[in-house]
């Protein structure tokens, strides 16, 4: 089984932006030293507990201080943006990261409504338009546009990938023949029958040979259930926080999110997003990982962790590399 690391940039209590920052450029040092394939970063804005608002930026920084681990955008979120100007980032960081760099590419808002607005006027035109910018953003990164080049362009293109939460998004990468990447920890939907759809339409030849799958997931993994499980609190009570517009001043601390006062209904809703992660010991994060990557004809398993201490994060992909590469 592949595996890699999905990275928001977590920033705890106790941290400053700059702390977690750092913490996520040494966490690429660590997954490149335990075999992770890939390292990427996503894309928010104006949330106070995640320093990712740029993640090309932190992974030209990152890129300088690895060797051989795939960097990735996980995702750039194109309506946003012009695609020319995604691919000239791209062909940037695959021009000094040489066929290390993947693109992948996204369609949510990644913040409120005030901030999409400062971010473009036309968010929610270009959305509908999704089928036109990513067409042209993969005639840039392959060079195809007449008197246009999104230079400089670099030995390997960026590898594109398809980022969705749903059926509709596994079908419009199948499509355009994308690699695609199912993001579990934030859909209640079927992953099984999603990554058939995609399957079923994947057209190949377009940008990929044959249908490849990427399953993200949420996981906290500890020596124990119980350590496991008393850790994946904090980043649990800030989710509930961030839905009531009270997120503080990030990630609170265990003994923080253990005193946190919940309502009946906020105790329903920890469950139901409980049910999203894995958390476990080894052995038990490694069979829910099995069962996942079989249901879902996943290629690789990408794992998000944001627990309050970098320590308890660095520990539970630790935890789980040694166990998916001990077989």
């Amino acid at each position: 089984m592949k595996i890699s690391i999905l990275d928001q940039s977590p920033i705890s209590s106790n941290q400053t932006a700059e702390e977690a920052l750092n913490e996520s450029m040494e966490l690429a040092q660590m997954g490149e030293r335990l075999g992770y394939e890939r390292f990427w970063m996503t894309e928010h804005h104006d949330l106070p507990g995640l320093a990712c608002s740029a993640p090309e930026v932190v992974l030209s920084y990152i890129g300088a201080k690895t060797d051989a681990i795939r960097l990735g955008t996980g995702a750039v979120l194109l309506p946003h943006y012009k695609p020319y100007k995604i691919a000239e980032i791209h062909h940037q960081l695959a021009t000094l990261f040489p066929d290390r760099i993947d693109l992948g590419i996204g369609r949510a808002p990644g913040g409120s409504a005030e901030v999409t607005n400062a971010l473009n006027d036309n968010f929610l035109q270009n959305v509908y338009k999704m089928p036109e910018l990513v067409g042209e953003l993969l005639a840039y990164l392959k060079d195809q546009v007449p008197k246009v080049s999104a230079s400089p362009i670099p030995s390997a293109s960026p590898t594109p990938w398809m980022l969705g939460t749903s059926e509709k998004s596994a079908v419009f990468a199948g499509e355009f023949g994308l690699s695609y990447v199912f993001g579990q920890f934030m859909s209640d939907e079927d992953g099984q029958e999603i990554a058939q759809q995609y399957v079923d339409a994947f057209t190949p030849g377009k940008q990929a040979q044959t249908p490849q799958i990427i399953v993200t997931i949420s996981a906290i993994c500890a020596e124990t259930t119980a350590k496991a499980e008393e850790i994946a609190l904090s980043p649990l009570i800030w989710q509930l926080q961030k839905e009531k517009g009270n997120e503080g001043h990030g990630i609170p601390s265990i003994q923080e999110a253990k005193n946190y006062p919940l309502t009946d209904k906020e105790r329903e809703r920890l469950e139901s997003m409980k049910q999203r992660m894995i958390i476990g010991d080894p052995q038990e994060t490694w069979a829910q990982m099995q069962e996942i990557q079989a249901k879902c004809q996943a290629d690789e398993i990408m794992i998000m962790t944001s627990p309050y201490s970098p320590e308890d994060r660095v520990r539970s992909y630790e935890y789980i590399a040694g166990e998916v590469f001990k077989r």
